[in-house]
């Protein structure tokens, strides 16, 4: 090999990276471009998703093992991303968690095309068990830790249980975003729900907020 082709090879790898994402970026939007053009989901096959997106199947397989878990990757990326835990307090921690789904529940009344995906995925045991195992079920792991963090240092009552506890915090958000689309998502929501919970969970020693 010339000394051209071995600086052509030894660039390969930093060249490489760029292209795999612009081919899962290609393979999403392939996805998209079909939801959008009314493809139901039962008839979003792999083909017909490489064929949109100009790629091969064995591509789209080496990155997703099937099409329900390419699917949840598509709805996860047009959610809002995982909240940054500010790691002041169990409180702020609380209203971060909950503030990401109020912007997801903006985000799916202002999207037909995210209502639409959502009702679907509802329809598919399938890729609704896949969605809970890859979104749903980390996020739920979330908040138990960030409620256990808040029992040791005092800013939770200990005596109640983490599963309840964590439906009463998030439970409110979700009637609002699932059960009533009409109603309102104002800014400051999340922090009135973790203030008025916190108003009876905490201590009767500890110090209100």
């Amino acid at each position: 090999m010339n000394l051209a082709g071995r600086e052509a090879a030894s660039e390969g790898p930093a060249r490489g990276r760029p292209r795999s994402e612009a081919v899962e970026r290609a393979i999403v939007e392939g996805v998209m471009k079909l939801l959008e053009d009314g493809v139901p989901l039962a008839e979003l096959s792999i083909e017909r998703i490489a064929r949109t997106a100009g790629v091969g199947k064995a591509t789209i397989y080496r990155r997703w093992p099937g099409k329900e878990e390419l699917f949840v990757d598509v709805v996860r990326q047009a959610e809002p991303a995982d909240p940054a835990l500010p790691g002041t307090s169990m409180r702020d921690d609380l209203v971060a968690v909950l503030e990401q789904l109020r912007e997801r529940g903006l985000m799916s009344r202002s999207s037909v095309l995210l209502h639409n995906v959502f009702a679907q995925m509802k329809s598919s045991p399938k890729v609704w068990k896949a969605y809970h195992t890859s979104v749903v079920d980390p996020r739920r792991r979330l908040q138990y830790e960030i409620l256990r963090r808040g029992q040791a240092t005092g800013e939770l009552r200990s005596d109640i249980d983490i599963d309840v506890l964590s439906d009463c915090f998030v439970g409110p958000m979700l009637l609002r975003t699932v059960m009533r689309p009409d109603a309102e998502l104002p800014e400051g929501l999340s922090e009135q729900i973790v203030d008025t919970l916190l108003s009876g969970l905490r201590p009767v020693s500890s110090p209100s907020a």
